[in-house]
């Protein structure tokens, strides 16, 4: 059985879509930001509970105070791509299921009131929608590189607060010269799923 989506947008988002290393100074505007978060918002997450806040740098006062906390192999592409964005897990967000997800606003209280099991679900789910936000990139016509080589704590305490966990670090833009690298093998299909 064939997939439905367009041979062509299977290898803008899969096939041909690469982790990119360098990037040319084409800005990524504003716009085509929204268009992501736009799109990638659709996405599923438990309870509606969308945790996944995104924190974009594009000072160069603000790229100084990230290149620091970033490992010494990231620190180059991350000082020249033209936007980067910090993923992070809110793990307040259950402030807003009242809000996300109106039929059953008693899931704030039921589910949530315990920090320890609001880290836990922001983790997962906001892991889900940085993948969503990668693919979001690549529907745009750009290419990302996350990373998780940082110093978590330093990012946490430069950008975020005690409410925010970061997940990654990902440098958008257009892909420069030598911007890939080979591509890595994948398991197969028999390698990875078992029926029973």
């Amino acid at each position: 059985m064939s997939l439905v989506l367009d041979p062509t947008a299977q290898d803008l988002l899969f096939r041909e879509a690469r982790t990119a290393n360098t990037f040319t100074d084409e800005p990524v505007t504003d716009e085509q930001v929204q268009a992501i978060y736009d799109l990638v918002k659709f996405g599923p997450t438990a309870f509606n509970q969308s945790p996944l806040r995104v924190v974009l740098v594009r000072s160069p006062e603000g790229r100084e105070r990230l290149v620091q906390h970033m490992a010494e192999g990231n620190r180059p592409k991350t000082a020249t791509a033209p936007l980067v964005a910090i993923l992070a897990a809110d793990n307040e967000f259950h402030e807003e299921l009242p809000a996300l997800l109106p039929h059953f606003p008693q899931a704030k209280d039921l589910f949530f009131s315990e920090r320890p099991a609001r880290e836990s679900a922001a983790g997962l789910n906001a892991a889900l929608q940085a993948a969503y936000f990668i693919i979001g990139v690549r529907a745009a016509g750009l290419a990302a590189g996350p990373m998780t080589g940082y110093d978590a704590a330093g990012i946490q305490k430069e950008f975020l607060d005690d409410d925010h966990t970061p997940l990654m670090v990902v440098n958008i833009g257009k892909p420069g010269e030598d911007a890939w690298f080979p591509r890595s093998p994948r398991l197969s299909f028999d390698e990875v799923v078992t029926t029973v």
